[in-house]
């Protein structure tokens, strides 16, 4: 967290955090607890609270201080990663990606559901483009995304 370790420093709880974030009205995030937390409890990592973030940045923009706020929750779900702190559910959505180059694959029951509101039965994603589905494994390999994967 050498970019956003810093600045959460200069966080001096004031709340604004917490209360523009429109996932804490719905489960367990308090961003301003997170990060108190984030400045001296390595269990941080492995908050649940951490994951409920929906990266929207109502908290950083409105932060009176500046502080990367969004980026330091980024840092802190990667440092879990690398801990090998990931959810199941979470895992299986990067086995997806590593399998197809996306998270949803497209099976029949998708293809259907595309016609039937009118869409091309495959999105303009790798499954419209299978040649571009070793150059994703390709670039998910060279950053080790693989190997973050398969570790339990």
């Amino acid at each position: 967290m050498e970019k956003t370790g810093s600045t959460i420093l200069k966080c001096m709880h004031c709340g604004i955090c917490s209360g523009s974030c429109p996932s804490g009205r719905h489960t367990s995030l308090n961003v301003r607890k997170l990060l108190r937390k984030a400045r001296n409890d390595p269990s941080v990592l492995s908050d649940d609270s951490l994951w409920m973030c929906t990266t929207c940045y109502n908290c950083q923009e409105r932060c009176p201080r500046g502080i990367d706020i969004v980026d330091a929750i980024f840092e802190m779900r990667a440092l879990a990663v690398h801990e090998g702190i990931i959810y199941p559910e979470h895992r299986k959505v990067g086995e997806l990606l590593l399998e197809h180059g996306h998270a949803v694959p497209i099976n029949e029951e998708n293809r259907i559901k595309r016609e039937a509101l009118g869409l091309d039965p495959l999105p303009p994603t790798v499954h419209s483009f299978p040649e571009g589905l070793q150059e994703v494994k390709k670039l998910l390999a060279s950053c080790k995304f693989d190997e973050l994967m398969s570790e339990e």
